[in-house]
């Protein structure tokens, strides 16, 4: 395996054979992408975190929220830049290019997410966003009020506090480890 195929510069080879249910898992993620994350390569020498990521990763990004998809991954995509994290701008930035069908979108929120064209809702959430991950002890209950203020409920600002700290926690577990991201993204809907 060449430096290239590895999910991230550290010497972590998946399991071997994979577990009949992580096989499946990878199987629907080839059908549906067209690949499987090096995210998910990268946590496949350990089952367990593998399964535990993917568990918190699904529920927050996937599950049933006041929070649409694309709201979802425009706050992965904020806080990835903040961070500075490539994987997750390149992975998420693809998203919101194609769950927007705005491929403006995806790199304006990469670049500098004030500059995308925005409503009211939509703002207030990524300030938020940018507040938790520069200064989340500086939050205040003017903030919180902020979101109602906009429409959001308080499980709505639950979610965007766990969608953020999410990739607070993943952007840095990325870059310590030197994950790279999938080439397809590059390419994916512009």
């Amino acid at each position: 395996m060449s430096d290239t195929d590895q999910p991230t510069a550290l010497d972590l080879p998946m399991v071997d054979p994979l577990p009949d249910a992580t096989q499946k898992y990878f199987d629907v993620c080839q059908d549906k992408l067209g690949m499987v994350p090096n995210v998910l390569r990268a946590y496949a020498f350990d089952i367990d975190k593998l399964n535990a990521f993917t568990a918190m990763y699904n529920d927050l990004m996937l599950a049933d929220s006041g929070l649409s998809k694309l709201e979802r991954e425009m706050i992965a995509v904020v806080v990835s830049s903040i961070n500075r994290c490539w994987y997750c701008q390149v992975a998420h930035g693809a998203a919101v290019r194609q769950l927007s069908g705005r491929p403006e979108l995806g790199e304006a929120m990469v670049m500098n997410w004030r500059v995308a064209p925005l409503d009211a809702r939509q703002t207030a959430m990524l300030a938020f966003a940018e507040k938790i991950t520069k200064a989340s002890a500086e939050i205040t209950e003017a903030d919180r009020k902020g979101l109602r203020d906009a429409g959001f409920s308080d499980r709505d600002i639950w979610d965007i506090a766990n969608v953020a700290g999410f990739f607070n926690m993943t952007n840095r577990v990325a870059s310590a480890t030197g994950m790279r991201p999938n080439a397809d993204y590059h390419g994916q809907a512009r």
